[in-house]
């Protein structure tokens, strides 16, 4: 359905384009859903500015925030500034923040000229809080009481300045220094007389959020307190502004697609990956690739190593690939399961012990699974193929069953520690990636491997 009806708007639009009636242009614009609209910036890219300019300041403002960064960077270049100044003012705080951090600070200054002064002054407000941090997140549109209020004042403050706020499900109780006293539920207010005194709603059970706590935090504790807004607060417990879900979520699905770019071995892009440029994609690639391939090197310096027993039992070199590979699989299994639980608060430093203790237990467990058919695979293959192995295929198979159960418990450990290792050291546990873990485990995973074989071919085959 959804297809057909842009498909009309599509021609509909066309249309009015070659007829030029701009009035009819911005009837239509103004009565069309903001998805939809944004649907049109994309199929006409050429008109990007003439749609935003064509709109009610305020659709264009709730088009503006939802509008890729390159998208939004070209509307603000070709818009006349006068409309530019219209968009900006109209957008909350914080989304005018987060597109204006993206900018260079000679374009910013020169669009924050624009800015009445209300607005400029919380625009630099919020641009003074460090990158990443809940300050940038934060409005100062919300709705705020005192607790000498009674619930027939707190609904004229909401009739006066709810319109303006983000959200009013929830108000704000401060004292007369402007410090949180408690949150309260809209709920509560119409559910009670109105001559009630909102110190009488009051449970003092709030969570809020610091301005400079990084903006990861916030999701963790919107997820604990089931909240739709948290107050934002200053170091000594000032009220400075509210952080609502939807930014969380923005910020969440950011993070993800990051963690999840690091986890592949590569920078973060901070871009859509068709508008990066390619000399940039290089650097963000390029750099991993040589510390990965540096660290492959060690795996050719330790098979350099044990050339001597490969050269006696040539045999050996058949199970290197099966060996370090699966050593690599399963650190890269633990790692990527660590980190997407630390990212979602399911497990903390202070729980590194108990990782362990599972991660042993795991590994001893997938490490026997595999040890087992690694040596049915060797007593299978010497029955049909006797002069593969020899008359020692049972200590062969023997190395290569209790190589991999060592080499996977290696590999778990190392894959899930390492996350909270670069944790506890204030690093993204994200960089422990899966390819690094793996080539770690190679290294390490050659030698035991050739360690067990001198063990049990000792006087044998070596």
């Amino acid at each position: 359905m959804s297809e057909i009806l842009s498909g009309n708007i599509k021609q509909h639009f066309e249309y009015l384009l070659e007829t030029g009636n701009e009035t009819a242009t911005r009837l239509f614009l103004d009565h069309q859903n903001i998805s939809y609209v944004a649907e049109l910036l994309n199929e006409f890219p050429d008109k990007e500015a003439y749609i935003i300019n064509h709109l009610s300041i305020h659709r264009a403002a709730s088009v503006f925030k939802i509008l890729d960064l390159s998208v939004q960077k070209q509307i603000i270049h070709e818009l006349p500034p006068f409309k530019t100044a219209e968009l900006l003012n109209e957008l909350s705080p914080d989304d005018r923040t987060d597109f204006l951090e993206e900018l260079s600070s000679n374009v910013v200054r020169e669009l924050i000229k624009l800015l009445n002064p209300e607005e400029r002054k919380i625009t630099l407000s919020l641009l003074g809080y460090p990158e990443d941090s809940i300050g940038r997140l934060m409005t100062p549109d919300y709705v705020y009481v005192y607790p000498h209020n009674t619930v027939e004042e707190v609904f004229t403050t909401i009739r006066k300045y709810g319109k303006d706020s983000e959200t009013i499900n929830v108000i704000y109780v401060i004292n007369e220094k402007g410090e949180l006293l408690d949150d309260i539920r809209i709920r509560e207010f119409i559910l009670s007389a109105p001559d009630k005194i909102v110190k009488d709603l009051m449970d003092n059970r709030f969570a809020a959020l610091n301005a400079y706590d990084d903006q990861e935090k916030a999701s963790e504790i919107f997820k604990m307190n089931n909240r739709v807004a948290l107050p934002v607060v200053s170091k000594s417990n000032k009220l400075l502004g509210i952080v609502t879900i939807d930014d969380i979520l923005w910020v969440a699905s950011e993070e993800y697609s990051e963690d999840m770019q690091k986890i592949g071995g590569t920078e973060a892009l901070e871009q859509p990956y068709l508008e990066v440029p390619l000399l940039r994609l290089f650097r963000k690639r390029i750099v991993w690739l040589v510390v990965l391939f540096l660290g492959e090197l060690l795996t050719a310096t330790a098979m350099g190593y044990f050339q001597d027993e490969i050269a006696k039992a040539i045999v050996l070199a058949l199970f290197v690939p099966l060996i370090i590979s699966s050593g690599g699989n399963s650190g890269s299994q633990a790692s990527t399961l660590i980190i997407q639980a630390m990212a979602v608060g399911d497990v903390t430093l202070k729980d590194w012990w108990k990782v362990m203790k599972r991660e042993i237990v795991s590994g001893l467990l997938l490490g026997s699974t595999l040890g087992v058919i690694g040596l049915l695979r060797v007593i299978l293959w010497a029955h049909v193929f006797p002069e593969i192995y020899g008359s020692h295929y049972i200590e062969i198979g023997l190395v290569v069953g209790i190589s991999l159960i060592g080499v996977v418990l290696w590999g778990t450990l190392s894959g899930s520690m390492l996350p909270i290792i670069l944790k506890r050291l204030g690093a993204d546990p994200a960089v422990s990636s899966a390819p690094f873990v793996a080539t770690l485990v190679d290294v390490t995973g050659l030698i035991i491997y050739f360690g067990t074989a001198f063990l049990f071919l000792k006087g044998i085959l070596l």
